[in-house]
């Protein structure tokens, strides 16, 4: 992340040049997914270094198959285009392209420039959507395997925390109205059950991509059989091998000459899905820190707001709503993308899979590293909970207290009369006068509540009433989700510290 402190003057540290430079930099735009939140390691997927060396790691694939199968490429040539696939020449590169008006033949003359030997088989019998959609495939192989660990240090967190407070009685709520008790733990199992969800379908989309392998201009692999002069074996041993050679297990079988781009809504959809999740789980953070029940973390030196100092502003579970939303809405470029595909295929795909593609994995990398921090972090606050129950546990134990009437020989209907009249009567010291829940005094005091008022604190316990939610919670993470974990096993313990 950069950092910018001072003013940069020439003569005060830095030379002028390099001043401008730096000016420069602060004088465009920047995306704030990658100037601010996103992982090195996810920004470095996408970024034109890594994007353009793959482009030439493929150029390498084609040629060593080319030459394992009798086409005329030699070990020189081989040899050469392997020595030059790091040092690219990008300011080349931008000056090719702005002649010749595209990025793979810019690329091309770029390497060729670089490696005269090699020069006249870069490329044989390719297509541009050779480098440009098996790449693509890479990236998002690669960004699947980052997203992953990520998302089961989450469910690890979560899920100690889902241990730890498993038994914890706590308001339930429905329509955001006091409902039936529950414990904090079997809350955090709700949150935990979709973030599984999400495991399993991310797991799904990285094991269902495929290479598009080596098909030529439209899918046909014509420029290939040509090459091989009529071998259909040699041009599928090509196909297999180029595969193998990028790390994958199988490629399409058909494709225009591009990958079908369902595989691109495949793989949004469910990154979109998992955003979905997110935001709720913090959007529950944000309510519970409302009623001061649960907080995420907040730092010593934090502030919470420039005006009020007292504030403790949810501002990571706010940041993950926010970029969460614009996952979300991501999903419609694939969608929109694929369905207008002409035939074979229309470069209208291109500028906007340049974006919707990687934001789609450095948001979801954002908002897996902050929800990381946030539930590393996650503070309760037993005390305000249990008040809060206090409060409104009297109405919810009126059915107990007249279950308890009748054991005790009283009337079932003479019993819910007493209890209607007060609990309308503390209802209204609440709601019309602000004052606290008396209906218990009010059933203490009433002579025909005698037989049971020594029972009463048995009938009030708040854990009578969570049911088998600690039970719940035990056997769900036992079941599901610490088998989720193992493939996990080694990367679970790595911490995150938010830069911002």
């Amino acid at each position: 992340m950069q950092k910018a402190t001072g003013c940069f003057c020439a003569g005060q540290g830095q030379s002028g040049l390099e001043g401008t430079k730096v000016m420069d930099e602060f004088s465009k735009y920047r995306s704030p997914l990658v100037s601010r939140y996103a992982s090195k390691e996810m920004a470095y997927n996408f970024s034109d270094r890594k994007k353009f060396t793959t482009w030439r790691k493929l150029w390498i694939y084609l040629a060593k198959a080319e030459k394992a199968l009798g086409l005329p490429v030699t070990d020189a040539q081989v040899t050469e285009m392997e020595s030059h696939a790091e040092d690219i020449d990008f300011a080349m590169a931008a000056e090719e392209e702005s002649k010749l008006r595209h990025d793979v033949m810019a690329h091309v003359h770029t390497f060729a420039h670089c490696c005269p030997t090699a020069a006249p088989i870069i490329h044989l019998g390719a297509t541009s959507c050779y480098v440009g959609d098996n790449t693509d495939l890479i990236l998002l192989r690669d960004g699947f395997d980052i997203l992953l660990p990520k998302l089961a240090r989450v469910i690890d967190r979560l899920s100690n925390f889902a241990e730890k407070y498993a038994g914890l009685p706590t308001l339930g709520f429905t329509h955001y109205q006091p409902a039936q008790l529950t414990t904090v733990g079997k809350r955090a199992c709700l949150w935990l059950q979709d973030l599984a969800m999400d495991m399993r379908n991310l797991r799904r989309a990285r094991e269902d991509l495929r290479f598009r392998g080596v098909k030529g201009t439209t899918g046909t692999q014509a420029s290939f059989l040509q090459l091989f002069q009529g071998d259909h074996d040699k041009v599928e041993d090509l196909d297999r091998m180029v595969t193998e050679m990028a790390g994958f297990k199988k490629a399409y079988m058909v494709t225009g000459q591009t990958y079908s781009r369902k595989v691109d809504i495949d793989s949004l959809s469910h990154l979109a899905s998992m955003g979905a999740t997110i935001h709720k789980i913090c959007t529950d953070i944000r309510l519970l820190a409302n009623l001061k029940e649960v907080e995420e973390p907040f730092e010593k030196e934090q502030i919470g707001s420039s005006a009020m100092a007292y504030k403790r502003n949810p501002m990571r579970c706010e940041r993950c709503c926010s970029l969460a939303r614009h996952l979300i809405a991501l999903l419609a470029d694939p969608l929109q993308t694929a369905s207008v595909q002409w035939l074979e295929r229309t470069l209208d795909d291109s500028a906007n899979r340049r974006i919707s593609l990687p934001e789609s994995f450095l948001t979801a990398d954002i908002i897996l590293s902050t929800l990381q921090n946030i539930t590393e972090g996650l503070v309760v606050y037993p005390k305000v909970i249990e008040r809060h129950i206090r409060h409104e546990l009297p109405f919810m134990a009126t059915e107990n207290i007249i279950m308890a009437m009748v054991k005790a020989g009283g009337n079932r209907q003479d019993c819910h009369e007493k209890i209607r009249v007060l609990s309308q009567q503390a209802a209204n010291v609440v709601k019309q006068e602000g004052g606290d829940n008396d209906l218990l005094a009010r059933v203490q005091a009433d002579p025909y509540f005698a037989p049971i008022l020594g029972h009463l604190d048995n009938i009030l316990d708040p854990k009578t009433f969570i049911g088998r939610a600690p039970q719940q919670v035990a056997r769900f993470l036992s079941e599901e989700v610490r088998p989720l974990l193992e493939p996990y096993k080694a990367e679970i313990d790595v911490k995150i510290e938010l830069e911002l």
